[in-house]
């Protein structure tokens, strides 16, 4: 990325950190909150420059006026038609080129809130300046976000992340050219490495969740594109550029097959699949999270939802070990038979009115049933009693720290339903487990599982993180497209709001009202890679490069897998310990190392 340049050029242009560049404006209001600088001959002030100007008052102490530059102006002085320009080039009109910028104040130290006086020298600020302009110099926890303009590292206060003031991020810009995800994993990277964690670093845990093709599937492998000036900007930030060291990587089973295979076409190794038996479906009582749609809160058929959930459990029970249930003389193993059994129950005389409820109209039920035969299809490989018993099949974040869940395979249906089953079940283990752990949970398009209308299972789940994730120990990272059809109690939750490139309409939001003008002007033509960032103790939004990936974001930049023998937690299945042996049948067994591992893989020969 080019933002190693920015200091360099400053600095050779004469524009080093606390050179004079200019004097308070005194043709326009300057305020203890907002001010305009004259930029002098020979200097220059670009958007987000840091500026320092001071004012001596008479008993008392100077006062520190430090602010981001928000907007930067030039005009002719002395030109009145649109014409002159063209005289005034020629020598025949005189005027001048005067060039101004705003800046809006981040501090005031002391806390005398009088105006900057005209006049005043106003200098770029570097340094120790800077980092009170910004607060960095009260950040007792900070964590490196990315480079400013100026080169120099940008940061973010922990406190307002972790719950001790505040927690949960959201993401919000335009897919495939906002780098959203990318700078959710940089941020989650940069926790995990800068050392802000402390002893908490190894219960710290993340849950990801894929859903856009496999390039998350190679997190904690090297990016081979990675160059020197990449590497430069990771040491700038204080951090090591290099993959996520412990990743646990799962995929749904591959459809059809009967070997319990994971349904992934890139990666060959270290992916363990996952799925529920027909046991845990009835017994959890899972059924509602099957009818995750969003409308589901204005339809009746949710009453028939509930009593058909709590007729499979109360009426079966588990047949084998393998995962099935009875229910009465119905053998079930197959989200197909669970389906007819219901089915069958629901519209018959003499079992209607106990599965259905004793109210329920015929018209009800037909509702209900259409929406459970069009989920049979998208649940089948994921609910099943007909695959092998393995220990590693459920989900967990324990033994490695990232935990990936790749549900690109999945249509929405089943997407939803196992977002909104992994959140529970994380959200139960942490309240079991208590506050001591943090476990950051990044979901991608949060307008599908949190949208503005509507309600079901998985809304309310995310819901519940929101407004009391933060007493939990459990951090959202939501990232979307649009933060106007998301929840807005969702979005209002997060204390870092964090934007992208935006598309001009969305921009106009009153969701993005933290943005001054010009910042969400900018945000229309933001290159990948720039992204403004909002948290409480700064009143201006902050522009922030982050480096590029130090981990492959796609196959072809993957270099060689993580040694198995290093005795650190690496891929699911590819792990020592108590988590070694979770995709035995595709690693060679539980606890014996793949004999093919390290052998290049030949491309397909079509």
């Amino acid at each position: 990325m080019a933002e190693a340049g920015a200091a360099g050029t400053a600095a050779a242009s004469g524009q080093a950190p606390g050179r004079q560049v200019g004097r308070v404006l005194g043709t326009q209001d300057a305020t203890p909150l907002s001010f305009w600088v004259a930029i002098q001959s020979g200097a220059y002030l670009q958007l987000d420059d840091v500026v320092v100007t001071a004012r001596a008052l008479p008993g008392e102490a100077t006062v520190l006026h430090s602010g981001v530059v928000t907007d930067v102006r030039a005009r002719h002085e002395g030109a009145q038609f649109a014409s002159d320009v063209f005289l005034i080039e020629e020598g025949v009109l005189p005027a001048e080129i005067q060039e101004v910028a705003e800046i809006s104040v981040t501090r005031v130290d002391p806390e005398l809130y009088v105006p900057p006086r005209p006049g005043a020298p106003a200098r770029r600020a570097g340094g120790d300046e800077r980092d009170a302009a910004l607060y960095f110099d009260t950040m007792e926890r900070r964590v490196p976000m990315g480079l400013g303009r100026d080169g120099v590292p940008v940061y973010l206060n922990f406190d307002f992340l972790d719950g001790s003031r505040g927690a949960h991020i959201s993401v919000s810009g335009i897919s495939g050219v906002a780098t959203k995800t990318s700078f959710a994993l940089f941020l989650l990277y940069s926790i995990f490495q800068c050392g802000v964690l402390g002893g908490r670093a190894a219960n710290t845990k993340a849950l990801v969740f894929s859903v856009k093709g496999e390039d998350l599937l190679f997190l904690d492998r090297p990016n081979t594109r990675l160059d020197d000036v990449g590497r430069d900007s990771y040491a700038r930030l204080g951090l090591p550029a290099g993959p996520f060291p412990s990743v646990g990587i799962y995929a749904p089973p591959l459809a059809g097959d009967l070997t319990g295979r994971p349904d992934v076409r890139e990666r060959t190794d270290g992916v363990q699949a996952f799925w529920w038996t027909l046991a845990e479906f009835c017994e959890q009582e899972l059924l509602p999270f099957a009818f995750a749609d969003a409308e589901d809160d204005r339809q009746q058929y949710t009453m028939v939802v509930a009593q058909v959930a709590s007729m499979l459990r109360r009426s079966g029970s588990p047949a084998g070990t393998d995962g099935a249930w009875r229910v009465d003389t119905a053998t079930l193993r197959t989200f197909a038979d669970l389906v007819d059994l219901v089915t069958d129950k629901v519209t018959a005389e003499d079992t209607r009115a106990q599965w259905a409820g004793p109210v329920t109209g015929a018209g009800t039920v037909n509702a209900f049933l259409r929406r459970l035969r069009s989920a049979a299809r998208a649940l089948a490989r994921l609910v099943r009693a007909d695959l092998p018993a393995e220990a590693g099949r459920r989900v967990s974040t324990e033994g490695q720290q990232v935990t990936v869940v790749d549900l690109h395979n999945l249509p929405e249906r089943a997407q939803r339903f196992v977002v909104g089953l992994l959140l529970r079940a994380e959200t139960e283990r942490k309240e079991a487990a208590g506050p001591g752990s943090l476990l950051f949970t990044m979901i991608d398009e949060l307008n599908k599982y949190a949208p503005r209308e509507g309600d079901s299972p998985i809304k309310q789940t995310l819901l519940d993180i929101a407004e009391r994730g933060r007493s939990l120990g459990i951090i959202l990272i939501g990232a979307q497209q649009t933060a106007s059809e998301v929840e807005r109690r969702v979005v209002g939750m997060s204390s870092i709001k964090v934007v992208g490139r935006l598309d001009p309409a969305e921009a106009g939001r009153s969701e993005y009202g933290f943005l001054p003008v010009t910042q969400r002007q900018r945000a229309t033509i933001a290159k990948p890679g720039t992204m403004f960032v909002s948290q409480p103790e700064l009143p201006v939004p902050l522009a922030v490069e982050f480096p590029f990936p130090a981990w492959a974001t796609r196959p072809a930049e993957a270099g060689p897998a993580p040694s198995v023998g290093s005795g650190a937690v690496g891929t699911a299945g590819r792990t020592t310990g108590r988590s070694a042996g979770r995709s035995g049948s595709r690693t060679g067994g539980p606890g014996r190392q793949d004999p093919f591992a390290g052998i290049p893989h030949d491309p397909p020969p079509f």
